[in-house]
Parts: structure tokens; sequence; C-alpha cells
């Protein structure tokens, strides 16, 4: 039968486009790009303390330390005036012996002179937020020797061609602009990731609140060393976990096991003793709004996957006079399950008891098989076992990067994988420097962030291949992804000029 006159040869590739795009997911008004309509499952990996220049420093293509000024790679005393050379603090604040004292400058950690291993635990930079803030000086980055427990190391980096995920970065893309979301440490980083805030903890001991001098700087000790002397001292415990206004900054406990505070004599196994031990009082409840919130409430599956997490949880649950194997615990077979890496256990609504809780908070070995059976929800966060996030002095970098490439691995030979995005990146730099100043003024920069920038890579069948991203991005970018794929409801501290990583699609 001849074609009527209204036939047009173009209408079958115009309906199955529609029906591709219905099918894609919920799009509202404003949808989203093509691009990024074509992600089904979205998986977030959160690594651990590493700035871009200690790991992708050497990226060809990428701004690295051949990029970096003279005035951000000579390091300063307190005085302004260029450090004569770089020495190594040890724990004790003095000349570690087991490192040569270094010319002032970036400077190869497992290079001559000072070689170490890749599978060596090495020095951990202080990372806290009123030192992160010191360290950028304004943007030239060269307070970081100066502000840091351990000197000079705070210049080191390795030649990351020598690591798995390099050649996952040289196959994908490399973002060379992605900043961590907040100033300073694990703690706030992680709630940036799920929720761009700062957790409210109004009636915060003063033991717990910073103190300030008078141009708003971390008080120091009377007895704190010059940078060429010793390390830094301040007065705040923790460089101050609470700022003025009652804001968790710094490394602090969740009210709900695992926590680092134990439960109390008597109470409840699966909450942290109100009242605090060892200094430490946890965090109250919070009930801010997260993208597991906005996720719900638009029927949008999602999870956080936990490495240790069951065994944590049972670790957690033991009476305070118990010794706990799994939390914090180092030694052979231990996790090293790190509390404050879990930032929705900080969350009313995902209380133990809660369906919430259950539905959303699972242990890490469930995302392998999820992946495997093709049942990973559209939203995966992966937040390795302590063990695994290449967190300097409690693990190496290698065993991090090898188990984050067999995750890619698994994730690639995944039913899912062939409308996957993958996004592996740190929660921040380690006290570690960068040479590049972070984003500032209006629509980018506020009084909790960005801070120093991190690695990240994007990574999937439908990422731009053998790419460097030079768009400016920050934590917060994650969470604009998530909220213009799915169309929800924004939240409100995601920065406005932040970019929604789709300049690395195709």
């Amino acid at each position: 039968m001849s074609p009527s006159p209204t036939w047009r040869p173009w209408l079958p590739t115009l309906l199955a486009a529609l029906v591709c795009a219905a099918c894609a997911g919920p799009v509202a008004d404003g949808a989203p790009a093509a691009p990024l309509q074509r992600v089904q499952h979205l998986v977030v990996i959160y690594a651990e303390n590493h700035s871009f220049d200690n790991l992708y420093g050497l990226f060809p293509g990428a701004d690295g330390i051949a990029q970096a000024t003279a005035l951000q790679k000579t390091q300063l005393d307190h005085d302004g005036k260029p450090l004569p050379e770089l020495i190594v603090w040890g724990k004790d604040g003095k000349p570690d012996a087991a490192f040569p004292r270094l010319p002032n400058g970036p400077f190869r950690i497992d290079a001559p002179p000072v070689n170490r291993r890749l599978d060596e635990l090495v020095p951990s930079p202080i990372h806290a937020f009123w030192h992160n803030q010191e360290q950028i000086n304004g943007g030239a980055n060269n307070l970081f020797a100066a502000m840091s427990t351990v000197g000079g190391w705070t210049m080191g980096y390795y030649d990351g061609s020598r690591f798995k995920l390099w050649q996952w970065a040289k196959d994908y893309t490399l973002a060379d602009r992605f900043f961590m979301g907040a100033f300073g440490g694990s703690f706030l980083n992680h709630q940036y990731l799920v929720c761009a805030c700062a957790p409210r903890f109004a009636d915060a001991p003063a033991s717990m609140r910073v103190r300030l001098d008078a141009n708003g700087k971390l008080e120091k000790q009377p007895d704190s060393p010059s940078a060429t002397v010793g390390a830094v001292k301040v007065v705040s415990r923790g460089g101050g976990q609470v700022t003025p206004d009652g804001y968790a900054v710094n490394t602090s406990q969740p009210a709900y096991q695992p926590s680092g505070v134990p439960p109390a004599e008597g109470g409840a196994p699966e909450l942290a003793d109100p009242q605090g031990q060892r200094g430490d009082v946890p965090v109250p409840p919070q009930t801010s709004r997260t993208i597991g919130d906005t996720l719900s409430a638009r029927g949008v599956s999602w999870a956080w996957y936990a490495g240790g997490w069951d065994a944590a949880l049972a670790d957690g649950r033991q009476p305070p006079a118990a010794k706990r194997k799994v939390i914090y615990a180092g030694g052979e077979g231990s996790p090293m399950f790190q509390p404050h890496h879990q930032p929705f256990n900080y969350f009313l609504r995902y209380a133990p008891g809660t369906a919430e809780r259950a539905a959303h908070l699972k242990d890490g070995e469930q995302l392998l098989r999820d992946a495997a059976a093709g049942t990973l929800p559209a939203v995966s966060f992966y937040k390795p076992a302590g063990r695994y996030t290449q967190h300097p002095s409690y693990t190496d970098v290698k065993s991090g990067d090898e188990h984050i490439a067999g995750v890619l691995e698994k994730l690639r030979a995944s039913p899912q994988w062939k409308d996957m995005l993958v996004v592996v990146t740190y929660d921040e730099n380690g006290g570690y420097w960068d040479h590049v100043a972070p984003p500032s003024g209006p629509g980018f920069g506020d009084r909790f962030g960005p801070g120093t920038r991190v690695p990240t890579l994007l990574i999937g069948p439908g990422v731009k291949r053998g790419h460097v991203d030079h768009t400016p991005y920050d934590t917060t970018s994650i969470l604009k992804f998530i909220t213009e794929r799915w169309a929800l409801e924004p939240l409100p501290g995601v920065r406005a000029k932040a970019g929604d990583l789709s300049a690395a699609l195709q």
C-alpha cells in the first residue's frame, strides 16, 4: 500500500526518540540535556586525603606541577619569609631523622632522596578547617609547610603513572579543576557530599569550640615554634571542632552507632553516649535536607554503601569497656572503619530502627553483589573501608589504588555499565600542597569553602575518552548533577557557579 500524503520518513525516528526520552527517568520543566539523561546509574566512589598535585601533578595535559609559579612553590614561614629548607617534623614536632632535609619546593615521595615505596605508610599532614584556610593564604598556597604538623612533607608528590587509576584517567576523563567542597578534613567534606552543609552543634561544650585570635586565625600556643624550628602548635583541641556560632567543622562523632563515642554504660547500645567520652560529645542528630531526601521525594532509588559497615555496627554496639577491633583499629584484618566518614549516620531520618536506614545504608560488599546482578539503584555512593581509602598514616596508596581499580573492573562488567557514570573523587587534600587557588567570590566561594583541589576521574561509556576537563567543579557539583539529572528539588548549599559534570560527557 502506498504511504499516505501525510507520511514523513523522519517520523519513526522522532517517535523512537520520544519513547527513549520517556523511559530515561523523571523529567520535569527545564529537563536535563540529553547527555545527562543518558546516565541511568551514577556511582560515586569517595577516596581519601590527596591533593591533585600529590597524585596527578605529572599527568599529561593537566594543570600540574610544571605550571606552578615560583610564588606557589616557595613555602614561607609565619613571618612571610621563604623557608631555607623543608624539614619533616615527627610526632614530637621536631625534625624526623627518617627523612632528609630538602630544598624549598615540591619533591617526589617515590624517588631519591626520599625513596618511599607505594606500599609503605607515610606521614599524615594535619587536614583541618582553619589550618587549610591559612595554608591557602589567599590563593598563594605558600603556607602549607608552616601550618602543618609534618612541615615540609606537605610538599611531596608521586609519579602517579605507576597507579592503576592513572590508566583509567588516561582512558576516560580527568578533571583538573575539581575542589574539595569545604575547607579542612574528611568529616565536613563528607557532609558536603550529601547535603552541601555544615552540621549544627549549637550546644557544643567549650572544650570543642575553636579559639581564634584577633585576625580570625587559629590562636597559637605560647611555645609554638617558628616554621624553621618545629611544628606549629595551636590552642584548640583538634584544630577547633566547632565554630563560635555553632557549626561542627572538624572531626566530630555521630550520635548513632557506629560512632567513635561508645554507648553509655547501661545505655542503649545503638546510641553513642550523649555525655561523650574522652572529651568528645556526639553531634546532635541533624535535620537538614540531604540528597537522599530529595531523591526519595522523587521516587529515585539510591544507597550509601560503606566498606565494613556491618562489622562496624556490631563493633559499635559493644559496652564502653570493650576493646573495639573494627572502629579505628589497626592491625591485620581490620577494615579500620572510620565513623566520621558515614554522613547519613548523622541524620535523624536515618536513625537506628528506621525504615530509611534499612533501605539506604548498606555494607560495601552489597555494592559488588548488586553490580554483578544488575540491581544497583539509580544513585550509589561507595565509601571504601579505611584500609582501602589511600589515607596516609593508617594505609598506603597502593592498596587503595588496587582496590578502587578492582571495583571499577566489576562495575564495567555489570549489566548496568552501558548507561553508567562513575565518579572517583577524594574527600579532601589530606593537608598536601596544591598550586591552584580555589575559586572564590559570589556563586562559588563562601565561609565553608571550597578548599584545595583534589583528583576526580569521570568514567563510563558516555564519558569523553582521553580527555582532561578544565571546568571548575567542587564536591557540590556531584549534587548538582544528581539534582539536574533526576529533576530534584535543589539543595541550598550547592554553589551556583560550580559545574554540573556535563562537560565531561560525550
